[in-house]
This record gives C-alpha cells, sequence and structure tokens, in this order.
C-alpha cells in the first residue's frame, strides 16, 4: 500500500552503486528499513544531503509488513534545520544521539508520543541559542521514561547515590560499580525536574557532564544488552573538553 509518514532519520548504508538502505523512525510504523536509489547529478546529491543522522523527513512510500525492505517514493527535508548542522557542538549531540536511538528503537510499530517527544526535542535544540552542552544529557534522561526504564531520583531525607541495577536512589554506596556518585545523582535529580526551556539553568562543570554522559550510556548499556561500545561518546567528550 502507498502511505504517507513523517520520519527521523537514524542511519543508512550503501547498497550498490545507485541505492541506499535508510532506517528511519517514523510516526506510523516506528522503525523502518527503506530502499532509495540514489542516481548521480545535483538533485540526487542534495537528496542524499538531508539524509544525515536525525534529519527530518515526509515521505511518501510503499508499505508491505511482509516485506523486511520498504520502498521510498519520494522524500524531502521538512523542516529543515536552521542550526545543526552548522554548529559543532550541536551537530556532535545529534550523531551521538543518533547512534544511541539507532541502537535502541528496535520496535516496527507505532508509538506516537515517543516520535513527537524526538522531534519536537531536535526543533528546540536546533533553536537554542546558548547553554546547549547539557542538552544531551536531558534528552536520554527524559527517553528513559519513554523506553521503560525512567529511574526514580527522588530522595527521603538522605544523601544518595543512584544504583543504575535497582533503578533508584539508595542511602549507602552499592557494592557493585553500576552507581552514580553522590554529586552526579544531585545533579541527576536537578535535571530530571528541568523541563526543556529550563535545560540553560543547570550549572556543571565539564568534568561532571562527561561523568554523566558516560554513566548515562551505561545505564542504558545494563538495559539493553546489544548496545555495546557507543563510538561517537568519544568525539562528544572531545567537543566538550
Amino acid at each position: 500500500m502507498l502511505a504517507t509518514t513523517e520520519g527521523i532519520i537514524l542511519h543508512l548504508v550503501k547498497y550498490g552503486e545507485n541505492s541506499v538502505i535508510v532506517n528511519i523512525y517514523t510516526k506510523e510504523f516506528g522503525r523502518q528499513a527503506y530502499m532509495l536509489n540514489i542516481s548521480s547529478g545535483k538533485r540526487s546529491k542534495n537528496k542524499a544531503g538531508f539524509l544525515q543522522p536525525l534529519f527530518l523527513v515526509d515521505l511518501v512510500c510503499y508499505q508491505k509488513e511482509s516485506r523486511d525492505v520498504q520502498r521510498i517514493k519520494e522524500i524531502k527535508n521538512t523542516p529543515a534545520y536552521q542550526n545543526i548542522p552548522f554548529d559543532i557542538a550541536k551537530s556532535s549531540q545529534v550523531i551521538f544521539l543518533a547512534e544511541m536511538l539507532s541502537k535502541t528503537l528496535r520496535e516496527q510499530e507505532s508509538a506516537p508520543p515517543l516520535f513527537d517527544f524526538i522531534k519536537n526535542s531536535l526543533l528546540y535544540l536546533d533553536l537554542m541559542e546558548d547553554h546547549t552542552a547539557s542538552f544531551h544529557l536531558w534528552f536520554l534522561f527524559r527517553l528513559t521514561e519513554y523506553l521503560g526504564f525512567l529511574p526514580d531520583t527522588q530522595k527521603t531525607g538522605f544523601e544518595g547515590w543512584l544504583d543504575m541495577r535497582k533503578g533508584e536512589v539508595v542511602p549507602f554506596e552499592p557494592s557493585h560499580p553500576f552507581f552514580f556518585h553522590k554529586e552526579a545523582t544531585e545533579a541527576l535529580g536537578t535535571l530530571a525536574s528541568l523541563k526543556i526551556r529550563e535545560i540553560r539553568t543547570l550549572k556543571i562543570s565539564r568534568n561532571l557532564r562527561s561523568y554523566l554522559t558516560s554513566k548515562l550510556v551505561e545505564y542504558y548499556q545494563l538495559h539493553f544488552e546489544h548496545l555495546g561500545e557507543i563510538k561517537s561518546l568519544k568525539v562528544l567528550h572531545e567537543i566538550f573538553a
């Protein structure tokens, strides 16, 4: 059947001389793989240019449940980012988040609230003028709610450590290594209370930001065995160092 949907580019791989297989998280069908012809010429170069990680697209596609790889009839970049492609800090965050999403979004079914969360968050990042360095922390924390493993950062009158295995703050340092130290737990509790427009108010050091990023990735790795190494994490650390 011929269908229309909004989509978010996850990643692509070249297939033959003139085609690519694009993994797209769609609003109507969840994660899908699509075959797209890329021939030579200026128009095709423009098409390939917007098949970048987490770019937003509208597409008309041939959708068939029995098929592993669907086909795209028409695709266009809309809405187009104004700043992300030209801002090294923002683009580095997007590449990092694209790798995280590509390895965690596996369901081939519609989840409009999750789709809207990702899309609206990216559009907000694109328009943020300053204090964007903690955006990826806020995004990864909020994403856990949609994926079903939101940690409980509430404390009841004690200083604590976030135990990643339990997914909650505990009053004693865990005997295993999967926990956030006390300063990071405190910062995560603050982050948990922020709305997206309040990200700029989070005041933390570069070292703490780097630590929180690594520990959030580790928290995801505990819930997704196939997550493996996040190659873009090292680049992200270097950009914000």
